[in-house]
């Protein structure tokens, strides 16, 4: 049995120390925030500008314009950057830099003309607006369009995509009319309406990168390869297809920094963009004209 001086000098004892509190975890790192991106913007014939954020695609952009202006979505035709002419090469595409100037054209003159068509192709190039619309980027010289008088003093026109294109019921005329619609007043801004002088985007400048599908991102700007590249590659779309395309000729070129040979970007082509069925010599003068801007860009 234990002894009475053994419990006392037990019990006489200090206390053990209890083991120490966990030291509180350090607070998860806040999100990094997201700049604040805002644009400016005017109608191509004239307007105060006006300034817009919070867009993730093309169709949001003009959405943005759109409110900025007291007008509906499917007015604006097309818009172009840092010039608020019509010019067919500053267009808005995939991206858009930081400091860009946004021009929206709106819908004008309207004309219905009738089509007969009596050659393969009517001479046209379509290209999308991003929006849901298709417009006439160039006609061709000689062509059954560049014949009709009615077109020549629309400058730029854009046809009624769902029922344009589809209006065809006859095999002998499947374009029986087109209604096309010319953007508002070019050329005839208002003195008093500032107009920014045109930029040229520079090498390093950011841009917002525009996708149909997932959320818009903040990349660098396109290198002189990558400019050079896509615009052969989307030369080549209007030459195969009639069309203008600058986010799948972006596309294209991207898939083609993974290869080394025109045999391994058909492969991967055909992963990323099967649903286009590419005939294979179009990749193969896809490949040359990318490898071309690559020699000459270094």
């Amino acid at each position: 049995m234990e002894g009475a001086a053994a419990r006392e000098a037990r019990g006489a004892e200090a206390p053990r120390a209890s083991a120490p509190p966990p030291a509180p975890s350090e607070p998860p790192a806040a999100p990094r925030a997201r700049p604040r991106l805002v644009f400016r913007t005017q109608l191509a014939h004239g307007s105060p500008t006006g300034k817009i954020e919070g867009f993730t695609n093309v169709r949001e952009l003009y959405a943005k314009i759109a409110e900025a202006f007291g007008i509906a979505p499917t007015e604006i035709l097309f818009c172009t950057l840092n010039s608020h002419k019509v010019d067919m090469q500053k267009l808005l595409g995939g991206q858009i830099g930081l400091e860009d100037f946004i021009f929206a054209h709106v819908r004008g003159e309207t004309k219905e003309v009738e089509v007969t068509k009596t050659e393969d192709a009517l001479g046209l190039t379509i290209t999308d607006n991003g929006a849901g619309y298709a417009f006439i980027k160039r006609i061709k010289e000689g062509s059954i369009i560049n014949r009709i008088e009615a077109v020549h003093s629309i400058v730029q026109a854009r046809l009624v995509a769902s029922q344009g294109l589809q209006r065809c019921g006859s095999t002998q005329n499947p374009w029986p009319s087109l209604t096309l619609f010319s953007p508002d007043m070019i050329g005839q801004r208002s003195r008093s309406s500032k107009c920014p002088v045109e930029a040229k985007v520079t090498s390093g400048r950011e841009t917002l990168r525009l996708r149909s599908g997932g959320a818009a991102t903040v990349e660098e700007a396109p290198s002189e390869f990558e400019e050079e590249a896509s615009q052969k590659v989307d030369d080549l779309l209007e030459s195969y297809m009639g069309i203008r395309d600058p986010e799948l000729a972006s596309t294209m070129v991207e898939t083609s920094k993974k290869t080394v040979s025109a045999q391994e970007f058909a492969r991967c082509l055909d992963s990323v963009l099967g649903e286009f069925a590419f005939p294979d010599e179009f990749v193969v003068e896809v490949w040359a004209a990318i490898s071309e801007a690559r020699e000459a860009c270094g």
